[in-house]
């Protein structure tokens, strides 16, 4: 539902300067934003993501503790650190994507409650501007623990989170003590406008709140989903008008329910938002009058969404698809210390449509086709992780 939640979106499990919660051990939370900017001087458009990630918290101290580092992993310790990571993904012209990564002590850590205001280092979280460096030089680069390219980007920017997608019971404190899910997500801004700019390698980029086709979300929870499958769009071109709609996004994503820690068949939580309309299919309430059916294929050169999903008033298709040449594959640790056999793929230049149909007395209208561009698609196969082996320890 469109409903903003600064308090979820802040859950941040400290008191008393003490970690608590039951994903502290074994957990991870992650803020993610990404969004378009223009070259100053040759007029590129190129979209960079920041995310702030924070890992088994209460593992940590005045040290990150990296869990790649032969030091760490020769003690069997799983990894707990603050890790910022900021880069760009790749363009169209062959460009190749760039991550860089900070990583900080859990100690170095300072946050406030709703809403956050979080800080580590240089960076700066708060929920209507980030600011933030990162640095990693070619000598840095080469620690295989530090999962980072060389490079340094610096950011300044405005946010204003227009449209947001509540999860409502499927991200609340009880379905949290139950381990119902894998990895709860809230998308808090899932239509933005960011302003300011950003400098990558000297380059320098200008953000502007209309073409920026932002995107913010939240995900939290003791491990990734496998599989992960996310697609968000907010460049959307109604066939209809001709017109590209300004308050107007769509918010895909998958979950892995479990019950009595049985795994259930994995689920799409879907918003789309048009023109001031919401349709959503598969969050709580809509489980029995909800249906939704997707398939992802691979044709060797990309990767093909296909998304139909109804309820009682209304049905949409999603079509979509984006290269792999231009998605990254984002490098991450799990909780538990487990590397990935499957990478987690992310790129921002998704391309597809979606069809809107009212049901009525079991007829369909088609109230209109929008066209997507530069849509966030994030894939994971359901390739399981493999376990740490003497070799990798």
């Amino acid at each position: 539902m469109n409903l903003s939640d600064l308090k979820r979106n802040a859950y941040m499990p400290q008191g008393a300067g003490r970690w608590k919660g039951s994903h502290l051990k074994k957990g991870y939370m992650r803020w993610w934003h990404s969004f378009s900017g223009t070259h100053t001087v040759t007029g590129e458009s190129r979209t960079f993501f920041v995310e702030f990630f924070i890992i088994n918290p209460a593992l940590g101290g005045d040290t990150p503790i990296l869990g790649r580092h032969p030091y760490f992993r020769k003690r069997g310790m799983k990894p707990s650190y603050v890790m910022v990571k900021a880069g760009a993904f790749p363009g169209a012209d062959g460009r190749p994507g760039k991550q860089l990564h900070a990583f900080y002590p859990l100690s170095a850590l300072k946050t406030t409650g709703s809403p956050l205001v979080m800080q580590a280092g240089d960076c700066v979280y708060r929920e209507d501007r980030i600011t933030g460096y990162v640095d990693v030089t070619p000598e840095e680069a080469m620690h295989r623990s530090l999962m980072s390219d060389p490079g340094v980007m610096e950011w300044d920017l405005e946010v204003h989170k227009a449209v947001s997608c509540h999860t409502g019971i499927l991200g609340s404190a009880l379905f949290q003590a139950l381990n119902a899910l894998d990895s709860y997500w809230h998308g808090e801004g899932i239509r933005c406008f960011f302003r300011g700019s950003v400098t990558l390698d000297g380059e320098e980029y200008t953000v502007s709140g209309d073409t920026s086709y932002g995107y913010a979300d939240k995900h939290w929870g003791r491990s990734f989903n496998r599989p992960w499958l996310q697609l968000a769009c907010s460049r959307l071109t109604s066939s209809r008008t001709g017109r590209e709609l300004r308050h107007s996004a769509l918010a895909v994503n998958g979950c892995c329910p479990r019950l009595f820690f049985l795994p259930l068949r994995h689920r799409l939580m879907i918003q789309l938002t048009y023109t001031g309309e919401d349709y959503e299919f598969g969050f709580p309430g809509q489980f029995l009058s909800s249906r939704c059916r997707f398939e992802t294929r691979d044709n060797g050169r990309r990767y093909i969404w296909h998304i139909m999903a109804r309820n009682r008033k209304s049905l949409i298709k999603i079509s979509g698809s984006c290269t792999k040449e231009q998605m990254l594959k984002l490098r991450y640790e799990n909780p538990d210390g487990a590397r990935f056999r499957s990478p987690l793929l992310a790129g921002s230049a998704g391309i597809g449509t979606i069809e809107i149909y009212r049901l009525e007395n079991g007829r369909r209208e088609l109230l209109d086709t929008l066209r997507m561009d530069g849509a966030l698609c994030v894939y994971r196969s359901n390739v399981p992780a493999a376990a740490p082996t003497a070799k990798s320890r």
